[in-house]
């Protein structure tokens, strides 16, 4: 695993915010579809990476992490501006509005987020659901995780459980409340993967 390399060649380098959680699991799966990785544990190193994955964990435990030498403003002004995925405690990170109870957040994704809606960790589980992604049904990996209970107008809903969103994209931004890391399925990685790409397409045709 790469702990820190910058961008050498044309292919885009991802980020994984590297303070707690699986993010391990996140590099591999973007390993195994091509990507090149880096593991972030400071603020200046975000600016050496072309999209950023923000993993599961405890959302005020990496609100802690973020205090330290600015990093929290720099975070949000990355995800403002550069492809960002978050997944479980990443969705509730990037999320508007957080409640159960109210913290504190990027306010970028606009979403309503609860924590731990899904129950806590004996109410773990897999699960299986349509999804507008091609090939399938997507498998969903849960762990104590949040319920998006409200999307504005500009956000996509890619899947649901129970009739709430669960994988949601919102222009350079993406967002999965379950754990895709954890699965042999890597669509989601590969969706990500694809829109840091074309957004890299993008803001080459603007300079």
């Amino acid at each position: 695993m790469i702990e820190f390399m910058a961008d050498s060649t044309n292919q885009p380098t991802i980020g994984i915010l590297a303070l707690q959680g699986a993010f391990d699991a996140h590099a591999r799966m973007l390993q195994s579809i091509g990507a090149k990785t880096a593991l972030i544990r400071k603020p200046e190193q975000l600016a050496s990476v072309d999209g950023l994955v923000i993993p599961g964990g405890e959302s005020s435990t990496f609100l802690k992490h973020l205090e330290v030498a600015g990093f929290f403003d720099t975070l949000a002004e990355f995800v403002s501006a550069k492809p960002t995925f978050g997944t479980c405690a990443g969705v509730i990170l990037m999320a508007k509005e957080v409640l159960n109870p109210a913290q504190k957040s990027l306010g970028a994704l606009d979403v309503t987020v609860e924590r731990n809606a899904y129950g806590r960790q004996n109410d773990s589980r897999i699960l299986e659901a349509e999804t507008s992604l091609p090939g399938g049904p997507i498998e969903m990996v849960y762990i104590r995780a949040p319920r998006i209970t409200r999307i504005g107008p500009a956000v996509e809903t890619l899947a649901e459980r129970e009739g709430f969103p669960t994988l949601v994209r919102q222009g350079h931004l993406l967002a999965a409340t379950f754990h895709p890391e954890l699965s042999h399925d890597p669509r989601v990685h590969q969706l990500f993967l694809d829109s840091v790409k074309h957004w890299d397409s993008v803001k080459s045709l603007q300079v």
